[in-house]
């Protein structure tokens, strides 16, 4: 394995876990803005689990934006 290849490898292990992080925050904060629009004061009886599928959806349509960027 070369540099380059380490580098890359290394490179999509953090965006991975970047975006994975982003995605999840912007969930969270969304579900948070939706339980107090409703006006009620009790939290939903579910939250929505960190991993998701939309998550993981988002996750990876994110990924293979950014591989695209990253070919030009």
């Amino acid at each position: 394995m070369n540099a380059n290849q380490i580098i890359s490898m290394v490179m999509r292990m953090v965006m991975r876990r970047l975006m994975r992080g982003g995605v999840n925050a912007g969930m969270d904060a969304v579900g948070k803005r939706m339980n107090r629009s409703k006006g009620g004061t009790e939290p939903r009886a579910q939250a929505p689990s960190p991993e998701s599928k939309e998550t993981q959806k988002r996750m990876k349509q994110t990924m293979r934006m950014t591989r695209k960027i990253g070919r030009m």
